[in-house]
């Protein structure tokens, strides 16, 4: 693939064909490539060879060339429409470390956005479809933060906590990453045509699933790994006992990746699967700083702080408190700040280390 202009080399064409053998599983394609070198030498492997390789008579020479050649086509007339369109394979400098690492690494990811997000410090932020009301603002508030201070915001374009992600993100000017369980084409939710297209100019859209592929039962779970794969952590923030989001956050653990929690009320449905987590060992997560000390070894370009957005609003709080603790009500009454403002700012400035909590709720000034 090009990387300007979009257009399809000869050697992705090979890809494509493997990608859309018909009879061929995914799996072994990739292991015929790792194996004889590149999707040319698989096409030109004797039937013995590829018996030698997979130890089954049944995939030969015939089974390889027995491929949608109309798929290999949509997908190549997309990429060559160019507009940041990229057809990358296993093989290819771009695709992402992390990803290469899982036990099922796709094929061939399609991008449509900016590549080099791909091999950003993400962290993916899931959850429930059909979140409360504080979920989504914890989902919005988490992503907001953690794209300030650096982090790459990984979701799956669903309606609910996905989508409070991706939005978080955006709202504080960070890169974003939506994968998709559908092709690039095949916006999913439609709901969601706006916010994918502001991912894609801030981020990119990324999906393994070629062009016209729509979305089925099986692709979600698919989906997941890679939204896994691609992150250093996976955060649930609300998740009830049967959510999609924990077969993510399963994966996430099988793979060898750090798996965050945030607690809910025992009364309510939606915190189950997040407290379930919790006893099976997920990290619980009070706030962002909780998320910065577990992954305070991949060094400073993941934990550097975020900026304070408002520089003025911060003034005004860091006028209103003294160096004795004071609590977030009393920092309303004499900043005239709403207290979701003294909350998020409180957050930040605690993330910089220019303030403290302290117990009781309270904050004071730090030297």
């Amino acid at each position: 693939m090009d990387k300007e202009r979009g257009t399809c080399s000869l050697q992705h064409e090979a890809w494509l064909r493997l990608r859309h053998c018909s009879h061929i599983p995914l799996s072994t394609a990739l292991r015929l490539v790792k194996t004889l070198g590149g999707p040319e030498a698989v096409f030109a492997a004797s039937t013995d060879m590829l018996r030698k390789v997979l130890g089954d008579y049944s995939y030969s020479g015939k089974a390889l060339n027995e491929f949608d050649g109309q798929g290999i086509q949509r997908d190549m007339a997309w990429a060559e429409q160019g507009d940041r369109r990229h057809i990358i394979s296993w093989a290819d400098s771009r695709y992402p470390a992390l990803l290469r690492e899982i036990s099922d690494p796709p094929l061939l990811l399609y991008v449509s956005g900016d590549p080099g997000h791909l091999e950003s410090i993400q962290l993916a932020i899931v959850g429930s479809r059909n979140p409360t009301p504080g979920g989504r603002n914890l989902a919005i508030r988490f992503a907001s933060n953690l794209a300030l201070a650096g982090f790459t915001i990984t979701s799956g374009l669903a309606i609910g906590i996905d989508g409070a992600a991706h939005k978080g993100a955006l709202s504080a000017q960070g890169a974003t990453i939506a994968v998709m369980a559908t092709g690039l084409d095949q916006i999913y939710p439609s709901r969601h045509q706006h916010l994918a297209s502001a991912i894609r100019e801030n981020g990119a859209l990324v999906s393994e699933f070629p062009i016209g592929t729509p979305p089925t039962k099986q692709s979600f779970p698919r989906r997941n790994r890679i939204i896994s794969g691609l992150s250093v952590g996976t955060l649930v923030v609300e998740a009830a006992q049967r959510s999609g989001s924990l077969i993510t956050a399963r994966l996430a653990g099988e793979q060898g990746r750090e798996v965050y929690a945030i607690p809910g009320s025992i009364l309510s449905p939606q915190s189950m699967g997040c407290h379930q987590l919790i006893r099976d060992g997920a990290r619980l997560v009070e706030k962002e700083a909780d998320i910065f000390s577990e992954l305070s070894h991949l060094g400073p370009a993941a934990t550097r702080t975020p900026q304070i957005a408002d520089s003025g609003c911060a003034a005004t709080l860091l006028d209103s408190m003294g160096y004795d603790p004071v609590a977030i009500d009393t920092l309303v009454d004499r900043s005239g700040l709403t207290a979701d403002k003294v909350s998020s700012m409180l957050l930040r400035l605690e993330l910089q280390g220019v303030v403290k909590s302290v117990t009781g709720g309270h904050y004071i000034r730090v030297e």
